[in-house]
């Protein structure tokens, strides 16, 4: 059994066009697209060919029929403007990703989404003090941990696989369920305000056809992140006015954001002057603080997925079992889960599976 789809999203996860993933696998471009298309079945030397170029078991290719995600429904939070192929092959990790989710809620009872959306109702502040409230937050409350606190109410948070550097988050409603997927190479506090960005475009956007999000929209998940991260009273009751760069670097920590983003709050709050913000940020990029954030904070990870693998691991359930029941490898597994699995042998990687594990955890 052939599954065209599956080849498909395999070939766009690793950012392969027809061409490439031909004359790797030694056919036409065009004997590729008849696969796709359900034109023609390839041989079972071409499949296997295929399914050692693409990184994926051939149970993978089996597996039942696979949609795709539209472009249109999601965030993305990038440098600067994605290539189709990167946008492909970032939305076909987060598929299999989303597979992966659906697979876990048939095992576990985890945090169903409580996701209030009132929409451009309100602004990025009104947005957020109504958030706190509805997740009896303090007023004014530092957030310790970003992935916790949106794991907490449901949303599913996964990683991206490093090669795709220029994609630094981007997120989506799927299903009743929201997604978040983040660039793990970014600084730790750069990566929770991208958390907090996309948190609240899925509050405030939820309605909005994505593919088409404009600067506009983006300025105010900007602005309902810095709000969330660093609350007006809290700003007001631990930076002095007119604070040195120093003071800055030191504040930072209290809310564990990157002293770019701390500048640009008190400058937004009119606690700084315009001359200081500029000197602020000249003196921010002499120190190092433009491209990385000495002296960061530990990067956060996924609670959820860290409770659900030392459940499974209890339950005698190995990495290798969990790869064979979603039809990937240990590796692509492991790109969508914060690194979280062990890294497995060569042996381990390439070992056939017995039978699929039965799995029974409630």
């Amino acid at each position: 059994m052939f599954t065209p789809s599956r080849l498909t999203l395999a070939r766009k996860r690793r950012g392969m066009t027809l061409v490439e993933l031909g004359n790797r696998v030694g056919v036409s471009s065009q004997s590729i697209s008849n696969y796709e298309h359900d034109r023609q079945q390839p041989s079972p030397q071409t499949l296997e060919k295929m399914a050692e170029v693409l990184g994926f078991p051939l149970s993978f290719f089996a597996a039942p029929e696979i949609d795709e995600i539209d472009p249109a429904s999601v965030s993305f939070r990038a440098r600067s403007k994605l290539s189709a192929y990167v946008r492909d092959a970032a939305l076909s990790e987060s598929r299999l990703a989303v597979e992966f989710s659906h697979w876990l809620d048939d095992l576990f009872n985890l945090p169903a989404p409580d996701i209030p959306t009132p929409g451009r109702k309100m602004s990025p502040e009104l947005n957020v003090e109504y958030l706190r409230s509805a997740w009896r937050m303090g007023e004014n409350d530092s957030i310790r941990n970003m992935i916790h606190l949106v794991e907490s109410h449901g949303v599913r948070v996964f990683s991206l696989a490093p090669e795709y550097v220029e994609v630094d988050a981007f997120s989506f409603w799927r299903d009743g369920r929201p997604y978040i997927f983040l660039n793990t190479l970014k600084s730790a506090a750069r990566s929770r305000f991208d958390v907090a960005h996309e948190l609240g475009h899925l509050v405030m956007h939820c309605d909005d056809e994505a593919g088409v999000r404009t600067r506009a929209a983006e300025k105010e998940a900007d602005e309902f992140a810095s709000n969330l991260l660093m609350p007006r009273r809290s700003i007001a009751a631990r930076v002095p006015a007119n604070p040195t760069t120093d003071q800055i670097i030191r504040s930072r920590k209290y809310w564990n954001v990157s002293a770019l983003a701390l500048t640009y709050r008190l400058h937004a709050l009119g606690r700084i002057t315009e001359w200081q913000y500029r000197q602020s940020v000249i003196e921010l990029g002499r120190l190092g603080f433009r491209t990385g954030e000495p002296g960061d904070a530990s990067r956060e990870t996924s609670m959820l997925l860290q409770k659900v693998f030392s459940a499974l691991w209890a339950d005698g359930i190995r990495p290798l079992q969990i790869a064979d029941q979603l039809n990937t490898s240990i590796t692509e597994l492991n790109s969508w889960v914060f690194g979280l699995l062990a890294t497995p042998t060569p042996e381990q990687e390439t070992r056939p599976a017995n039978r699929r594990a039965q799995l029974r955890l409630v």
